[in-house]
């Protein structure tokens, strides 16, 4: 069943369910907690589960501010102080896992599952900032000239489809998010961290899995052959039985 708190100032939707030890389940960007729902179902009889939406999706309200990936941080910290919950076990898909990584760099976490993670910045080729600065220019040559309707076709057209999505506030919170690079944090997430990937990701390439598990203290890397950036969603069943393996000593008697 959903309930609601006010966290950050934004009246944020939550499921949750079960004793334990604390599990929070942390959705990627345009989705919301059901994408969780086989993760939740599958632990809440072992675990504290909370599953939320973030501020800006699912039935949570917007922020009226425009958020990057640290306010998404101080949102879930908040969040842990308001249930109180204690060294949690943090389980996030791509723009989850960007919240994910801030959160655990700076507090207590007991183990971390990072699927398709979200957080360093793509390597571009000269090709890509050409078209770019192409669009730079452009953009700003239609907003000089007031030609309103000329630019919203541009903005329409351009950039990937989460950007063409994404409306209003929201919009501009996605800039501020793909352009948080999480590289430099790497080294101070020390609890232990299960890496999935989706051999296939064209959304966040498996480079950047290794880059991770290379980084990373105590990280270990498991792909999920032939799959994408939705490995987690396609193959529940294997992704929930490799988290049990993960998890294992984690359960409370």
């Amino acid at each position: 069943m959903t309930e609601y708190r006010t966290i950050k100032g934004v009246k944020t939707a939550f499921c949750e369910e079960g004793t334990g030890r604390d599990m929070i389940l942390l959705h990627g960007w345009g989705q919301n907690k059901e994408m969780m729902g086989l993760i939740f179902d599958h632990f809440k009889d072992r675990f504290h589960v909370l599953s939320l939406d973030f501020p800006g999706f699912g039935e949570s309200d917007t922020p009226q501010e425009v958020w990057g990936v640290p306010e998404y941080e101080e949102f879930l910290e908040e969040f842990v102080r308001e249930f109180s919950l204690h060294d949690p076990i943090l389980i996030g898909h791509s723009f989850g896992c960007r919240v994910a990584i801030r959160y655990a760099a700076k507090n207590p976490v007991r183990k971390m599952c990072l699927t398709g993670a979200a957080g360093i910045r793509p390597k571009h080729d000269l090709a890509w900032h050409v078209r770019t600065k192409t669009y730079k220019a452009g953009k700003w040559l239609l907003k000089v000239t007031g030609n309103t309707k000329k630019l919203e076709e541009l903005q329409k057209n351009s950039g990937s489809e989460d950007y063409r999505n994404a409306s209003g506030i929201l919009r501009q919170i996605f800039v501020k998010v793909v352009n948080d690079d999480v590289s430099d944090l790497l080294k101070q997430v020390t609890c232990p961290v299960l890496l999935v990937w989706g051999e296939n990701d064209d959304a966040v390439p498996l480079w950047m899995g290794r880059q991770m598990e290379k980084e990373m203290p105590d990280a270990g890397l498991a792909v999920f052959e032939g799959d994408d950036h939705w490995a987690y969603w396609h193959q529940p069943v294997r992704f929930n039985a490799v988290l049990d393996i993960f998890l294992k000593e984690d359960v409370q008697q």
